[in-house]
């Protein structure tokens, strides 16, 4: 290695002569800026996490899990506790894990965090693999963490949370063990353990995991691009103009368009909040194949191509962002063709993120409209007058800003179609409110 060759140098200098030429004085010179160079500390390898799915996991509380520490840099192992890594989430979404839990009994993590929903937390739970990955991180003194269902029917039941401050899903609540001190906190860390309530804490929780491995300033770092909101667990609301009744017929019919390199956050939240509503939600890859590779990695399966797809009529089109994503949108004629037929028949279509400035403006889509899109893409609206709104409906167009607002363009649509009621019982049965 090169250090061994440097670390004589000082030895060396003693023989030097007092007047040294410029050549010597150059190569020394060199030298010790080699010795400088080769000994300073490499960086630090990222920090190892690992997270946990199943059939039956929330997939709100996953994919951001997921999509947030990715987003702080950590490496991220995505492992299904099944028999193939392909796991067929809540509410219809397909995820496609990155390993099975048996690849990854031998590596240590830096943090465990366990997503929740029914039965995916049950299958956590019953996989011994994964019970004693788990209490070796606990015995070890390591960072471990669960949310929703998953403190109570995992945590609870493996005895790691005894003697500790821990939270979980409502419902769960009393199901925490009796060795527990159960609180009702959005996020609760307590020592090396963080628990949190459900989907609509996820960013909470998964911003409070990056501040427990990295600290307060890329916490900040990696939220600050996010949107959040500025207080958590507050109503939500939205703005809108030229307002329309927004009606369906039998079964309301939306499109959900995917590529690679679209927002997972955005696309999973959406997919999951509409089917919740009980909304027909088609995702169709724009893709040559049904699984796309998303914009922090996560594996998506569509339902279908989008050559399928435009076969079917929609009361609605929704395009998640992600600005690789949101170019694949526009490079696709058929998606083009269709949003168009949509907005030239007075359909309703509606974009997020990167999506309204890249795909919609791009194409004309907004002409006579005001919309909203990604901060840092807003100069590249016609029209910005509205663009500082969170989530805006103007008449048959809805529009939002990014991660950190899906939640409330979401339910924005279901108010839309269900009515006010309807939207703030599901915002609290997501714990976002």
């Amino acid at each position: 290695m090169a250090t061994r060759h440097l670390l004589p140098l000082p030895f060396v200098y003693k023989t030097l002569p007092r007047s040294r030429s410029k050549s010597t004085t150059t190569a020394l010179g060199s030298a010790l800026r080699s010795f400088s160079s080769s000994t300073m500390a490499s960086p630090l390898p990222p920090k190892k996490v690992l997270v946990p799915i199943a059939h039956g996991t929330e997939p709100i509380e996953a994919v951001i899990t997921i999509d947030v520490l990715r987003r702080a840099g950590a490496d991220v192992t995505v492992a299904s506790a099944e028999k193939d890594i392909r796991v067929d989430a809540c509410w219809g979404v397909k995820l496609v894990a990155d390993a099975l839990i048996s690849d990854v009994a031998s590596t240590t993590f830096d943090l465990i965090s366990l997503p929740g929903g029914l039965p995916g937390s049950e299958t956590l739970r019953d996989c011994g693999e994964l019970e004693s990955i788990v209490k070796k991180q606990a015995e070890g003194g390591g960072l471990y963490a669960a949310i929703c269902a998953a403190p109570a029917v995992a945590l609870g039941s493996w005895g790691l949370l005894k003697g500790l401050k821990a939270t979980c899903y409502p419902s769960f609540i009393e199901k925490l063990p009796s060795d527990a001190i159960l609180v009702e906190s959005r996020v609760q860390i307590d020592g090396q353990v963080v628990t949190s309530r459900g989907p609509g804490t996820a960013l909470e929780y998964s911003v409070a995991l990056v501040e427990k491995l990295y600290g307060k300033e890329k916490a900040d770092e990696v939220a600050g691009p996010m949107v959040l909101r500025d207080q958590h667990g507050v109503e939500f609301s939205f703005t809108e103009i030229n307002p329309i009744p927004w009606k369906f017929d039998s079964s309301l019919q939306i499109l959900v368009p995917i590529a690679n390199g679209t927002e997972e956050m955005e696309a999973t939240m959406i997919i999951d909040i509409l089917r919740r509503a009980k909304a027909n939600v088609v995702v169709a890859s724009v893709e040559d194949k049904l699984e796309i590779v998303a914009s922090r990695k996560v594996k998506l399966p569509a339902d279908m191509l989008l050559d399928e797809a435009v076969k079917l009529q929609y009361d609605l089109i929704l395009l998640p962002g992600g600005l690789p994503g949101a170019q694949a949108f526009s490079n696709s004629e058929k998606l083009i063709d269709l949003l168009r037929k949509q907005a030239e028949s007075g359909k309703l279509y509606g974009a997020i993120c990167a999506s309204p400035a890249i795909v919609l403006e791009a194409h004309g889509l907004l002409k006579g409209k005001k919309a909203t899109a990604y901060p840092a893409l807003c100069h590249k609206l016609t029209d910005q007058s509205y663009s500082e709104n969170r989530v805006l409906v103007d008449g048959n167009l809805i529009t939002s800003r990014g991660p950190g607002t899906s939640m409330e363009f979401a339910l924005a649509i279901v108010e839309k179609f269900f009515g006010r009621q309807n939207a703030l019982d599901l915002a609290k049965t997501l714990v976002f409110i």
